[in-house]
């Protein structure tokens, strides 16, 4: 089997200024996990939500960062409670995707599917319908204010049912509805342990008959059997995650994660499908290891997977939580596995290929904004 060899560092520093600049692409972002901590404070002083951990920005950033970092995804998932309560107005869900794409585009993406579940924002009286426009509306105002600030950015989302629920058809419904007004498809979310991907079949055979693409959060928490149900069964266009595909590959005795000589790795049925297919993984390094799906940077299979030539993409999951953004990512990446320039520029055309965009929108987007803008950065 060939393996990658890394392409020795050139170009400019790989820092954050630096890495701020470069084109991204980023697939798997959660509306209710990227909000700015000043918002959440303003938005639940607007509705009058009295359960927030803490009554300043720096302390409520960094409550969230610490009960993130709990080594469980559903210890993780319960601090969107506080997210989501002051998400339940046309005005809060505006605010906070308009300020999602300004944030986004400060950090240099220029292309986002940024996805949530309408069906948590209901409280206020909202319809399914209502929550989406009001997104959409946000994310349409983002786009003009990054497009006067000289940092456009293309803005997609992807609407979420909750695996726990019913209601993922409805949702299904809802993401072919919008489709053509800023909605690109559709995703189940929440925690895999009991609620399998099958549960959900009509959705997805809804979507298929409808020509519309899907993601599935699957191989998180959960092994091998969460893959495979979402590519055999489901058919899945993406992965959410898919970091413990691993599970499948037997990799040479004594093969440092780091490294690059991967010789002689063999892989299962399960991986070798995935990467036979081009099966893209939305791979979120930071969250992966704050939720438990592994246990250290250091040993996350990022590396092996992308030095084996499976379509590795890289994302921020959840921004807030993680205290992240798609720079600190590349950087905690370039830091663990010596990544340079042309590394990223990979990762960065893995992502928009498996973008639900129109192929001709694709490659535009791959060869005026991303190669050129890489090309300036190598050197």
């Amino acid at each position: 089997m060939t393996t990658v060899v890394p392409t020795p560092p050139s170009g400019r520093p790989l820092d954050l200024p630096n890495l701020s600049l470069a084109p991204k692409v980023l697939l798997h972002d959660h509306l209710d996990g990227g909000l700015r901590p000043a918002t959440v404070l303003d938005l639940a002083r607007e509705v009058g939500y009295t359960g927030l951990p803490a009554d300043d920005a720096e302390s409520l950033a960094r409550w969230f960062r610490e009960a993130a970092d709990s080594g469980s995804l559903e210890r993780y998932l319960e601090t969107f409670a506080h997210t989501v309560a002051v998400m339940q107005t046309p005005a809060a869900l505006h605010r906070v995707a308009r300020e999602c794409v300004a944030d986004l585009a400060a950090d240099g993406v220029i292309y986002a599917e940024v996805r949530f579940a309408p069906e948590q924002h209901l409280e206020g009286g909202l319809t399914l319908d209502e929550v989406v426009e009001a997104v959409l509306a946000g994310f349409a105002d983002g786009q003009a204010d990054a497009v006067r600030a000289g940092r456009p950015i293309v803005m997609r989302c992807l609407v979420t049912a909750m695996r726990h629920a019913a209601r993922s058809r409805e949702i299904a419904e809802l993401a072919v509805r919008f489709r053509g007004d800023g909605v690109a498809g559709f995703d189940i979310a929440g925690a895999e342990a009991g609620n399998p991907p099958t549960r959900h079949l009509d959705a997805f055979e809804f979507m298929r008959a409808n020509n519309a693409p899907f993601t599935i959060h699957a191989g998180e928490a959960f092994g091998l059997p969460s893959i495979h149900e979402a590519i055999a069964f489901c058919g899945t266009d993406r992965l959410g995650h898919g970091v413990r595909v691993i599970d499948d590959i037997d990799l040479p005795a004594g093969a440092d994660l780091a490294g690059t000589e991967f010789v002689g790795a063999e892989l299962g049925q399960i991986a070798n499908s995935v990467r036979d297919k081009r099966i893209p993984l939305e791979l979120c390094p930071s969250s992966n290891v704050q939720t438990g799906a592994v246990a250290s940077m250091a040993e996350h299979p990022f590396n092996a997977l992308a030095r084996l030539r499976f379509r590795v993409t890289v994302n921020t999951d959840n921004r807030l939580m993680s205290d992240t953004t798609m720079s600190k990512e590349f950087h905690r990446l370039a830091e663990q596995f010596g990544y340079g320039w042309t590394d990223f520029e990979r990762f960065t055309v893995n992502a928009m290929k498996s973008a639900f965009l129109h192929f001709d929108e694709r490659l535009r987007l791959i060869d005026d904004v991303i190669k050129p803008g890489y090309a300036v950065l190598i050197g």
